[in-house]
């Protein structure tokens, strides 16, 4: 039998089209909701190679307004509203072709409907033609600084890299094709924070970020990295001590406290009487030598103003002036090297910045100021004791925040309530203050001494050491990674030097030796 020209025409096409191999699936993404409990839900993303060749992955997608992802696994995450991106973890490489990886994350709240708009390197998660891809993010920078730049490095990206581009916040700063960059014209002690994002054609990679402060700082007498003890002068159940018992790890000792008069702003202050009994007698004269003593063994010492029960108040020019002249007094006759505010019964930022900067008039540029937050004063920038420490920014030593008595609360990230006692809590807390006008030298974590020390957030110094580690480093962390390293974060401080000697000095013997080795 014969057939018609157009039938075998029609045969031949359908042989062809199926002897053609199957067109590649190309590069795919796949969300499963793994878990859903009513108050969040686990999401998991399985990317698959479907390519010929190796390729650099990065999945974004966007979630529905209300819900959010606090925390992801085997992936770096990077937030901008409800848009997510996700990109490789440092330690895994190209994803091979014919090969698949998987990451996930925890959201909430729960009853979670699904992503929306998620894309692969560009195209769709459900594939289609192969794409270039993103770049890869670079590898860790590394930041060096002189008085006026801050020269950056980093590892280079994977995937089709076209150059690098460096930004401070949404600002363009530099655009390379090498893997380093040079931001000049900056002035002395000045803190910036870079962000590197490799780029081709097809967008930009997740970046990787960094933090340098320009050299010209004046950090002031005491070390790069010190430790800080309150001395009693009352009588607690801690160990009385003369301040001549205050052992060699302490840099700087605060004396606790000095007190209010019926005057406003007006602090005195005179060795307790109490104390004076509990010591086996103990003068203004013998303390004032003691002073002097620890200064020629190298240390400074500061009156601390208020305390649990301290009732200075500055809430007026006039109080501001009073506060300085008595305080300047107090100095010149005890010898103390500054004055540190304690005040947990109210404060006026704008009257104690006048103060403050009245008594550095009189003392001079070697005077040492520190402050002793609680831990819910230093959670937003419209906090007094917040607004005070910006305020005085360039004259400002160190702030110790008391990362204890305080319950749980907000981090950084604003996406966990983090428990008081643990080291995600110091590291969490501690960058409120880091990423929002503080330098790192102005930074330092203060610490119960051991328990009696503090009714909650007592920690074991060993962790208060993992913490400034998390913090400089970046490692030794908890489930809370900072989104920078801050090498110079100053110390530590502990309530209390007494309370110290009644724990066998374990505060002070571990944390001191770990702040000697740190960079």
């Amino acid at each position: 039998m014969r057939l018609r020209a157009s039938v075998v025409a029609l045969i031949t096409l359908a042989l062809t089209l199926v002897a053609l191999p199957a067109q590649a699936a190309g590069l795919t993404a796949t969300f499963t909701k793994a878990a859903d409990w009513g108050s969040g839900f686990e999401g998991r993303v399985t990317v698959t190679n479907g390519t010929a060749a190796p390729v650099s992955w990065n999945v974004q997608f966007d979630l529905p307004a209300g819900h959010t992802i606090p925390s992801a696994w085997d992936a770096v995450m990077v937030r901008s509203g409800q848009h997510y991106t996700f990109t490789p973890p440092s330690w895994a490489g190209q994803l091979a072709a014919g090969a698949s990886a998987s990451f996930g994350f925890n959201g909430s709240p729960g009853n979670f409907p699904g992503i929306t708009g998620c894309t692969v390197n560009g195209a769709s998660c459900g594939g289609g033609e192969p794409q270039p891809g993103v770049p890869g993010q670079p590898g860790a920078v590394s930041a060096t600084s002189t008085t006026g730049a801050i020269s950056l490095s980093w590892g280079t990206a994977g995937g089709t890299v076209t150059g690098y581009r460096v930004y401070e916040g949404s600002t363009l700063k530099a655009t390379v094709t090498a893997t380093s960059a040079t931001i000049s014209g900056l002035g002395a002690c000045e803190t910036h924070t870079y962000t590197v994002k490799a780029y081709n054609s097809v967008g930009e990679s997740a970046g990787r970020d960094a933090t340098a402060t320009t050299a010209g700082c004046t950090t002031g007498p005491l070390p790069r990295h010190f430790l800080t003890g309150y001395w009693h002068n009352f009588v607690n159940p801690a160990v009385e001590l003369k301040l001549s018992a205050v052992p060699a790890e302490y840099d700087l000792v605060a004396i606790a406290f000095g007190e209010a008069t019926s005057t406003p702003g007006e602090v005195v202050f005179g060795v307790d009487q109490g104390l004076a009994t509990a010591v086996g007698g103990y003068t203004d004269a013998q303390f004032k030598a003691d002073v002097a003593a620890l200064h020629q063994r190298g240390k400074k010492v500061i009156l601390s103003v208020g305390g649990e029960a301290g009732r200075v108040q500055v809430a007026s020019s006039a109080a501001a002036t009073t506060f300085a002249d008595s305080v300047h007094a107090l100095m010149q006759s005890y010898g103390f090297d500054g004055v540190d505010i304690d005040l947990e019964n109210g404060l006026n930022a704008t009257y104690m910045a006048q103060a403050l900067r009245s008594l550095r008039a009189k003392a001079g540029s070697g005077l040492i100021i520190t402050m002793a937050p609680q831990t819910i004063d230093m959670q937003s920038t419209g906090a007094e004791y917040f607004k005070l420490a910006l305020s005085i920014k360039d004259i400002l030593t160190v702030v110790h925040t008391q990362f204890y008595n305080s319950g749980s609360m907000l981090g950084c990230d604003q996406n966990a309530a983090y428990s008081q006692g643990t080291v995600n809590f110091m590291v969490a807390l501690a960058c409120i203050q880091l990423e929002n006008g503080l330098r790192p030298d102005q930074v330092a974590l203060g610490l119960p001494a051991g328990p009696g020390a503090a009714g909650g957030g007592v920690v074991s110094p060993a962790l208060v050491n993992q913490a400034l580690d998390c913090l400089a480093k970046r490692t030794s962390c908890g489930s809370f990674v900072p989104p920078r390293a801050y090498p110079d974060i100053r110390g530590a401080m502990t309530w209390s030097i007494n309370w110290d000697a009644s724990h066998n000095w374990n505060f002070s013997k571990t944390v001191k030796p770990h702040l000697q080795g740190m960079p």
